[in-house]
């Protein structure tokens, strides 16, 4: 092992073998600093890989100001960093790695092989034949009276000092893959404020009947727009699709507004969403349709056969609308365009995707360095910002290690001269 004990300026510590890690190892490495790459699970890139599993969504190629807005009320915190390193940079990066990358129908990026798991294995190739060493399963258990890092190992608790360190430890989301939140405590005690964990790009609970719960469990609901006004009056819609869960709703289009959603419900108490169930339809088409003589077809048929709603669609219907509106076209047509789906809470953090919270903004400089413990610096989801899927949350991590990296080289070469 790297013992930095003789000149600790000289070493690098970054805690933490995610994206913003990663990179944030490969900035310092770049600029010339030895590094100790510090990661308590077995290996490095865990949450990366399973985010990978269906296809590895790199980052996205809209226009910089709507990408920029994806981040909600972070957009302005994050702007720098993704300025500095953007999802065109990232493009180039993998490339520089021998991972190509295309722009799918959805402007989203991936590399052409759609997996994660080769381009996080040539950037280890890459790292580890820059000399970096990987200490795996080392879990950071704080600071030392004497300021040395902590770290809990296989083979009993070590001791570690360090010119900088980059912290890059991740929410609190997906515990089991090494995001358990547990490093709150550390910087709590050094006067870092902290925001609460909350989850994000999370599902909700929806008070199903058993008979729809039974019926539809797991069934994909496609191409509906989704509206949702909070109690400001400020309305969000998307159009897309989700899925049907024995708890409620879960999937890409709750994914994109599950921040206002899940602010009503800690708000009021409860939210309510409304769906379109035919984009593309006005209500008087529909209710012209509707109004057709059904003759002996039973409801269920003449929906389908007049307006195509049926399966999971016309589920939702029956769950709730009362069976004497289905006799009156133009109140089912109304609904059919706007149908109100209550939601009670949102899922817990364990299960989502990723989470808000975590070290704020006024707790770092422009570098990410922490304002109460100069020469740490934070990056990745360890930061409070959220964002949807889609690469969003992909490319800030990125772009916050990027950022953390040139921070902490910056911050060496500066102790190091005597500035």
């Amino acid at each position: 092992m790297l013992n930095p004990a003789a000149n600790p300026e000289n070493f690098a510590v970054v805690i933490g073998g995610g994206p913003a890690g990663l990179m944030a190892t490969e900035i310092l490495i770049g600029a010339g600093q030895k590094v100790g790459l510090f990661e308590s699970m077995p290996s490095v890139g865990r949450k990366f890989l399973v985010a990978g599993k269906g296809g590895l969504n790199l980052t996205h190629s809209e226009a910089s100001g709507q990408f920029l807005a994806r981040y909600g009320e972070r957009s302005t915190q994050l702007e720098k960093f993704i300025k500095d390193f953007g999802p065109g940079d990232l493009r180039k990066w993998a490339e520089r790695l021998g991972i190509q990358t295309f722009i799918g129908t959805s402007g989203r990026v991936f590399p052409t092989g759609m997996k994660a798991a080769p381009l996080l294995y040539a950037w280890r190739q890459r790292l580890s034949a820059s000399g970096l060493t990987f200490y795996l399963r080392h879990k950071w258990l704080g600071w030392n009276a004497d300021n040395s890092l902590r770290f809990e190992t296989p083979d009993g608790n070590i001791s570690i000092h360090a010119g900088a360190v980059v912290l890059a430890l991740g929410g609190a989301s997906w515990p089991q893959l090494g995001s358990t939140g547990a490093w709150t405590g550390y910087l709590a005690g050094r006067g870092v404020t902290l925001a609460p964990f909350k989850p994000s790009n999370c599902g909700f609970d929806v008070n199903w009947t058993e008979h729809f719960r039974h019926e539809f469990d797991g069934q994909p609901i496609k191409s509906v727009v989704l509206t949702f006004t909070n109690s400001q009056n400020c309305t969000f819609q998307r159009q897309g699709e989700f899925i049907v869960t024995p708890n409620g709703v879960e999937g890409s289009l709750i994914y994109a507004l599950s921040a206002p959603i899940r602010n009503e419900i800690e708000t009021s108490g409860s939210a309510v969403i409304h769906l379109d169930l035919a984009p593309g339809w006005d209500i008087q088409r529909l209710a012209d349709r509707l109004a057709r003589p059904r003759g002996s077809r039973s409801i269920s048929s003449h929906l389908d056969k007049t307006v195509g709603i049926k399966g999971v669609k016309a589920g939702l219907l029956w769950e709730f609308v009362p069976r004497a509106v289905f006799n009156d076209p133009q109140k089912l047509a109304a609904i059919i365009k706007a149908l109100r789906i209550p939601i009670i809470s949102a899922r817990p953090l364990v299960e989502a995707i990723s989470s808000a919270g975590g070290v704020t903004f006024d707790s770092v400089d422009e570098n990410l360095m922490l304002r109460s413990i100069p020469g740490v610096f934070c990056a990745g989801e360890m930061l409070d910002w959220e964002a949807p899927t889609g690469g969003y949350l992909i490319t800030a991590c990125f772009a916050t290690g990027h950022a953390a990296g040139l921070g902490a080289a910056g911050w060496m070469m500066r102790e190091k001269n005597g500035k």
